[in-house]
């Protein structure tokens, strides 16, 4: 890999511990990707943010590195393990919560914006087109590369964390001009509220790095959330191209029975426990969504809807949070669905959701059952 003398001094060591660790990992992670060069990045949004998942050890790695190292470009944050407004309802235990705000402090000392968002492109203003990004939240990465004409590879957790303190990322993979190995037909004659979610659930399996979908009108911001929410739990693509069949691709048909293939997949229990709303995290948009369709009907059982912060704070001078607390609504920030340790087999044995993505991991880290239907559906079932 070629890189400049700058770099090589501090892939050396010249320029303090901090950056030649940031240095090496990102140059083993350009020789593994084939990269050319190391090239400037505006933005980095970075996972590795909840305890649940990166334990003592990351929680120790940050807490050192954050007493010398600082971010070079905007950067941004995943969500963590809960909300600090009413983790005391939740009957965390006191560990849990000191390294969970431990880790938050280490990122907010390094100059880490603490959006706790798997949404910074619905939260933050996009950058000009083509402008090169590091982003670590999968959904987020595909959203990036498909719909806002940004480019990131799909981070990882330290690769994306040495982009933000540097200012560089390797040149490889989908920061190139990418030709998709697959054409996926959209065959699904009335394509329903869960479809784009398990389009993008079905994409992620059969694809490389990106992917070519025919067959699809107009989306909206919902499906488009949902498309990529899908595709970053079950494989390694992080691109869609849109259009006309490519001659040169493999072609896959995704109709009802692939449809329903992937619903049987996730769908492992007829009725939940309690509900889940927002994984990808619901935006603005979303909340006025589900205002709106509740009517003033409640739900009979418990209902948890994950949201950014500054999400809640705008539906709260709308007036859509009062609506959804009276219909029995928890509303959370700074956390989410998926992965969140407030969510746990101990407590519930399946949980209901409209989220191809959080019924996955629901699922797979969680350990609970998942009902997986509709929001519409959800409605119709769960409200009085």
């Amino acid at each position: 890999m070629e890189l400049t003398r700058e770099e090589e001094s501090a892939l050396k060591g010249e320029q303090g511990e901090i950056l030649q660790m940031t240095y090496r990992i990102l140059v083993a992670t350009g020789e593994a990707t084939d990269a050319e060069k190391l090239i400037p990045i505006a933005w980095a949004h970075l996972s590795g943010v909840n305890y649940n998942t990166i334990g003592d050890a990351g929680e120790e790695f940050l807490s050192g590195i954050s007493k010398n190292a600082r971010v070079k470009v905007k950067t941004t944050l995943n969500p963590m393990g809960f909300d600090i407004d009413n983790v005391s309802d939740y009957g965390l235990g006191e560990n849990f919560i000191s390294k969970q705000l431990s880790i938050r402090n280490s990122y907010e000392t390094m100059g880490v914006i603490p959006s706790f968002s798997c949404i910074p492109y619905e939260i933050f203003d996009i950058p000009k087109d083509g402008t090169q990004v590091a982003f670590a939240e999968s959904n987020a990465a595909i959203h990036a590369n498909s719909y806002d004409n940004l480019k990131t590879n799909k981070e990882s957790a330290f690769s994306a964390l040495a982009s933000a303190i540097t200012g560089k990322s390797p040149f490889s993979s989908l920061r190139k001009e990418d030709n998709p190995n697959v054409t996926i037909r959209m065959k699904v004659k009335n394509p329903n509220e869960l479809t784009y979610g398990m389009l993008g659930f079905f994409a992620g399996k059969v694809g490389d790095t990106s992917i070519s979908i025919s067959g699809l009108g107009e989306m909206d911001t919902r499906q488009r959330k949902s498309m990529c929410g899908g595709m970053g739990t079950s494989g390694t693509c992080a691109k869609f191209l849109f259009g006309e069949e490519d001659s040169g691709c493999e072609k896959v048909d995704f109709d009802e029975k692939e449809m329903q293939n992937v619903h049987d997949e996730l769908n492992t229990a007829e009725k939940g426990d309690l509900i889940t709303l927002g994984s990808p995290q619901l935006g603005l948009e979303e909340m006025y969504d589900l205002t709106g369709k509740l009517k003033g009907r409640s739900f009979k059982k418990r209902c948890m809807i994950f949201c950014p912060r500054t999400v809640k704070e705008q539906a709260k001078k709308i007036g859509y949070i009062n609506e959804l607390e009276r219909a029995g609504c928890e509303i959370l920030s700074d956390c989410c669905t998926c992965l969140t340790p407030l969510i746990t087999k101990d407590n519930v044995d399946a949980v209901t959701t409209n989220s191809i993505k959080g019924a996955f991991y629901l699922k797979n880290s969680n350990g609970v059952d998942v009902n997986l239907k509709s929001l519409s559906q959800i409605i119709e079932d769960e409200t009085r």
